[in-house]
């Protein structure tokens, strides 16, 4: 599996104290000398400035400890063990909360780069064009993966390749530039060419585009 485990991401906590739902918020940093620290990378923190929790912390740390501070209710993911994290604002976490759709879809397009990457060693004996274009056309994959996957383009030697690769916008303009070239190569290879004017696919002896009969 190239997943992490993000069961947490499905995970409903609702706060004892106020009945508000929790935040998935990340773990702040702990100090080497507190151990183990947190054991988690997220914390469901319950924000809601109205529970009980928070309000009535002020005043019991002010008392206790003479600092101000207060309390926000706290669950680890996987547990229904309540627990309290001392705050110093009533700012903290807010900005730490976690967009779990928007992690749900990185993991998903993470699964699909690395299936990617696997399929690439066989792509080439099966004349499978699918994975190649996945991470050529992955913005987020890494440059070394969508350098491996431009690799395999001129063994495939697919015309299939070039509508998805003209149609794609590359924020790395030297991926563009060869991918480029080896579109030029591939049409060679299949007497063909680009027409100028609608861009469709004809004989590279062509005098009249086939598509939309414009002179050449």
């Amino acid at each position: 599996m190239f997943t992490r485990d993000f069961s947490y991401l499905d995970e409903a906590h609702i706060c004892p104290n106020c009945n508000t739902k929790m935040s998935c918020c990340e773990a702040p940093p702990v100090h080497v000398g507190d151990g183990l620290g947190w054991g988690s990378e997220v914390l469901f923190i319950c924000l809601n400035n109205e529970c009980s929790v928070f309000k009535n912390g002020w005043q019991h740390i002010e008392r206790q400890y003479g600092h101000k501070g207060s309390y926000r209710c706290m669950e680890l993911p996987g547990s229904k063990e309540k627990n309290v994290m001392m705050v110093a604002s009533e700012y903290a976490f807010t900005g730490s909360e976690i967009d779990t759709e928007a992690v749900k879809k990185q993991n998903i397009r993470y699964v699909k780069e690395q299936e990617a990457v696997a399929a690439l060693g066989t792509c080439i004996e099966m004349h499978n064009l699918e994975p190649v274009l996945t991470l050529i056309l992955d913005e987020s994959a890494t440059l070394a993966n969508r350098q491996k996957a431009v690799a395999c383009l001129k063994p495939l030697n697919e015309l299939a390749c070039i509508d998805p690769i003209r149609n794609h916008t590359f924020r790395d303009t030297s991926l563009l530039q060869e991918c480029s070239m080896i579109i030029s190569e591939i049409l060679k290879t299949h007497f063909k060419k680009e027409c100028p004017h609608c861009a469709e696919l004809i004989k590279a002896q062509a005098q009249k585009c086939m598509h939309c009969q414009a002179d050449l």
